[in-house]
C-alpha cells in the first residue's frame, strides 16, 4: 500500500519468554506486554480504537480472552490466525488500518499456546505428507538444508556457527529463553533431529508475549527517536515456487521471499544497502542463511562466506538476529513476528545495550509461516 499518511511507533512490550509455565496461559503473557505497551507509549487503555491480535494454538476468540484481562471497552479487536507469521500480519492490519486514517491509534498483540514438549502438531499438511513426517517442522528444513549445502556448499559446521551467533547474541537479550552461549562442538554433538539438522540447529518452542502501539504522528506522545514504519508487507507462495524439498525444477516463477523483498524496497525506498540490523527467520540455523540470500542482501551461495567472515556477527557490517533470534529467544508463534518488530525498534532508538548497533537508523525485520506466507518489516528512525 501506498499514499496513506506517516504511521508511527508509539509504545512497545514484551515478555520474557520462557518454557511452558503452570498456571499461566496466552492470555497472561499477552496482557502483560500490552501493560507494557501501555506504559511505554504513554497512553492509557481508554485511547485505544482498535486491536489486532496474532495467534495460532489458542482458542477461539482468543484476542478478546486476552484484553478481557485489562478490560473490555467495546472497540474492535480481530483475531488474526497466519501461521508464524500471525503476529506480523496482525501489525499489517493495524498499520493499514492507521495508514488509511481509519483509526489514530491502534494496538497490535501477539501470544500463543504450546505443547509442555515434543513437535507441534500442524495438520496444515495434507493427510499423506503427514503420515511421511512433513508436518514435522524440521523434516522439511532438513531437505531445504540439504540443497543448500548442494547448491551453496554449506557445512553442518556453518550452520552450528548460526547457532553459535545467535546464541551468544541471546545471552545480552534479558528476554530470550536461552541465557547461555554454546559452541561450535556442542551444536554438532547434540542429538540428530532430521539430518542434517540436531537439536541446537533447531529453534525452541516457547510461551511469551509481544505487544505495539501504533499511532499517526499528530498522537505521539514523544517526538524522541521517532520511528516510522516505511513498509509492510506480506506474500505467500508462487506456483511451483515453494515445496517442500524446494522450488520446482520446471516452473521458475519468484519465491515468495523474493516477491516480499521487491515490494518491501519500493514501498519504503532503500534497498539492502541502507539495511543497518535484519532480524532474520531463523527458525532453523540454515534457513538464516538462504533467507538472508532472498532477500536480497547477498547472492545465492554467499551467506555461507559471510557468515565464516563475521558479517552477520553483532560487531560485522551487517548485524543479524542481534537479540538471539528464534534459536535463542525462542518461538511462540503468534508473538515471534512482533518480537522480531520490537527489536528493530529498541536497535533504531539506542535503547538494545550491550547489543546495540552503533548508528542503527533502518532496521528489516522477516518472517515466515506455514501456507507459506512471507513478512517484511521495514523500520526507519527520522533523523
Amino acid at each position: 500500500m501506498r499514499g496513506g499518511r506517516k504511521v508511527v511507533i508509539a509504545g512497545t512490550g514484551l515478555t520474557r519468554f520462557v518454557k511452558h509455565e503452570e498456571g499461566k496461559d496466552y492470555w497472561d503473557y499477552g496482557s502483560e506486554a500490552i501493560l507494557k505497551a501501555l506504559e511505554s507509549s504513554d497512553m492509557q487503555w481508554r485511547e485505544i480504537q482498535a486491536a489486532f491480535c496474532g495467534s495460532v494454538y489458542t482458542d477461539t476468540g482468543s484476542g478478546h480472552r486476552t484484553l478481557g484481562e485489562i478490560g473490555m471497552q467495546g472497540i474492535p479487536i480481530v483475531n488474526v490466525e497466519n501461521a508464524c507469521s500471525s503476529g506480523a500480519s496482525a501489525f499489517r492490519l493495524a498499520y493499514q488500518s492507521v495508514a488509511t486514517e481509519i483509526y489514530e491509534i491502534v494496538l497490535v498483540c501477539g501470544f500463543d499456546r504450546v505443547p509442555k514438549q515434543g513437535f507441534l502438531p500442524s495438520n496444515f499438511w495434507p493427510e499423506w505428507e503427514r503420515y511421511m513426517g512433513f508436518n514435522v517442522q524440521p523434516a522439511n528444513y532438513a531437505l531445504k538444508a540439504v540443497r543448500y549445502m548442494e547448491e551453496a556448499g554449506a557445512t553442518e559446521k556453518d550452520f552450528a556457527r548460526v547457532t553459535v551467533k545467535n546464541r551468544r547474541n541471546g545471552v545480552l537479550n534479558p528476554f530470550a529463553l536461552f541465557q547461555k552461549e554454546v559452541s561450535i562442538e556442542e551444536v554438532l554433538n547434540s542429538r540428530l533431529v532430521a539430518a542434517p539438522l540436531r537439536l541446537l540447529n533447531c529453534c525452541p518452542l516457547a510461551q511469551g508475549g509481544a505487544a505495539v502501539i501504533l499511532c499517526s504522528k499528530n498522537k505521539l506522545k514523544s517526538k524522541n527517536k521517532v520511528i516510522t514504519v516505511v513498509a509492510s508487507v506480506l506474500t505467500s507462495g508462487t506456483y511451483g515456487a515453494y515445496t517442500i524439498s524446494g522450488d520446482s525444477v520446471k516452473i521458475h516463477n519468484p519465491n515468495l521471499v523474493e516477491v516480499a523483498t521487491q515490494q518491501a524496497w519500493e514501498m519504503s525506498g532503500d534497498g539492502p544497502e541502507d539495511i543497518d540490523v535484519v532480524q532474520a527467520y531463523d527458525t532453523t540455523s540454515p534457513s538464516e542463511l538462504f533467507t538472508l540470500e532472498l532477500l536480497g542482501f547477498c547472492k545465492k551461495g554467499e551467506a555461507v562466506h559471510m557468515l565464516r567472515e563475521g558479517v552477520f556477527d553483532l560487531g560485522g557490517k551487517l548485524p543479524v538476529n542481534t537479540d538471539g533470534g528464534l534459536l535463542s529467544r525462542g518461538h511462540p508463534l503468534g508473538a515471534t513476528g512482533l518480537a522480531q518488530i520490537i527489536e528493530i525498534v529498541s536497535q533504531l532508538q539506542q535503547d538494545a545495550g550491550k547489543r546495540q548497533v552503533a548508528g542503527a537508523r533502518v532496521g528489516l525485520a522477516h518472517s515466515m509461516g506455514a501456507g507459506p506466507n512471507s513478512s517484511i518489516t521495514i523500520l526507519r528512525r527520522e533523523r
